[in-house]
């Protein structure tokens, strides 16, 4: 509370009930502020911003609401609802999973800071975010005008923030939302705690998806790349802090419109990701998706313990006559075996040494594994072994960085093989000399 609410409070016990009742001055938090109180008031107006007071103090909250029917890049925002039926309808229990949520229960969040580091120095002066209210989704930006205002910023954010149960952000569990913890912390006592969020990072999805094919995983990338979202002078992410430092000195909002541009679009990109990464997981069979793509859909699900799924897009890969069969041939076989199907996984595995290919050494050592343990066939174990010991020695000669720890474990292999084999030579050779004598 205000220094000026607190006098005000106290002037209400200094005079009678019934010279209160004449002269009293309601709480400054209850009323509007006049336009000459907000420094470029009829800017922040142009820019669909109003004033929300609260004990005295005042913060900017923009508004902007776009019909579900709008397309931001390759889909329209009613897709969100078909994305979490999806997930609702497969039963398949994964990070990213909506089933059981309502659109309305997602607010797609994103922050501006003063700096990119973390701690109590780092001021949040902009929380920004998108949800799904009816036939809309409604953008709104609780902005930060002087750091005086904190505590109204966070009334102002909670008030909404509450009707929602599920945070998706781009990197916000590391960054965003525990920034807003630590904010939040030093004016707790002001403000009401804040939500129990579940949260969906979409960052780690993307990661997963895309960190072998494209150059970087920065949001702009894939926007770019994945979800034919177009930036037009759009103000980098970097430049946000400054423009606010700006911003602090001038009270111009013509100098942040560019800030609020970009978070804009961050916060309804995040729906686009959403929607477009539920597709790639749950129906990759279908869509048109990368075998990079598949193979690390397969990879995830691999991770997670889902090896039916995971079995169905390394298969997919593996058939095909993409660069990456050989691997998902090799994943696909561990997947077999761990199941316990040793037969099947041995045949994808000796599949990868047909025709004249670069074969990985790792197949190789699977198959001689399976022949040494499993069948006892050790003849062709020692064959494996060997032609896994010469791939080792190209690659290391290529990269120069042969170990004798990896050699002395080729040799001990191969030792033993030829040692059982040998042994089996003699036990045949004194059969014969028996049968014969």
């Amino acid at each position: 509370m205000s220094l000026k609410s607190k006098l005000q409070r106290m002037k209400g016990h200094l005079v009678k009930e019934s010279d209160q009742q004449k002269h009293e001055v309601p709480r400054e938090s209850e009323q509007e502020p006049a336009a000459a109180d907000i420094p470029f008031a009829r800017q922040w107006q142009e820019l669909q911003a109003t004033p929300y007071v609260w004990d005295g103090e005042h913060v900017m909250l923009r508004e902007v609401r776009y019909p579900v029917s709008h397309q931001h890049g390759a889909y329209t925002f009613s897709q969100l609802h078909e994305a979490i039926a999806a997930w609702e309808a497969s039963g398949r229990q994964h990070p990213l999973s909506s089933a059981g949520r309502k659109a309305e229960d997602l607010l797609f969040f994103d922050t501006e800071t003063t700096g990119l580091s973390g701690g109590a120095g780092n001021t949040v002066f902009l929380l920004g975010y998108s949800r799904l209210e009816g036939d809309e989704v409604v953008m709104r930006q609780h902005f930060l005008p002087g750091p005086h205002a904190e505590v109204t910023l966070y009334h102002s954010f909670l008030e909404q923030a509450q009707k929602s149960s599920h945070l998706v952000t781009f990197n916000g569990k590391s960054f965003d939302w525990p920034q807003v913890k630590t904010r939040h912390t030093l004016i707790r006592d002001q403000v009401s705690a804040l939500p129990s969020f579940g949260h969906l990072d979409l960052l780690h999805g993307a990661r997963r998806l895309w960190k072998d094919e494209l150059e970087s995983c920065r949001l702009a990338l894939i926007e770019q790349e994945k979800l034919q979202v177009t930036r037009e002078d759009d103000l980098p992410g970097f430049l946000a802090p400054i423009r606010y430092f700006d911003f602090l000195h001038s009270q111009d909002p013509s100098v942040i419109e560019g800030v609020l541009r970009h978070n804009e679009l961050d916060v309804l990109s995040l729906i686009t990701l959403y929607t477009h990464i539920t597709r790639l997981i749950l129906w990759h069979e279908q869509e048109q998706v990368s075998h990079e793509e598949r193979f690390a859909i397969a990879r995830w699900y691999d991770a997670l313990g889902d090896q039916e799924a995971a079995m169905k897009a390394y298969a997919i890969v593996a058939n095909s006559e993409h660069s990456w069969n050989v691997r998902a041939k090799l994943a696909l076989g561990q997947l077999y075996k761990k199941q316990k199907d040793f037969s099947q996984a041995l045949l994808v595995w000796e599949s990868c040494m047909q025709g004249t290919r670069f074969v990985p050494e790792e197949v190789y050592i699977e198959a001689a594994k399976l022949c040494e343990h499993q069948f006892k066939d050790w003849e062709k174990a020692l064959f494996y072994t060997k032609k896994a010991y010469d791939q080792w020695k190209q690659r290391a000669t290529l990269l120069r960085q042969k170990t004798r720890a990896e050699a002395q474990a080729y040799e001990k292999r191969i030792a033993r093989l030829e040692g059982k084999l040998s042994g089996i030579a003699e036990e045949e050779d004194e059969m014969g000399s028996l049968f014969f004598d």
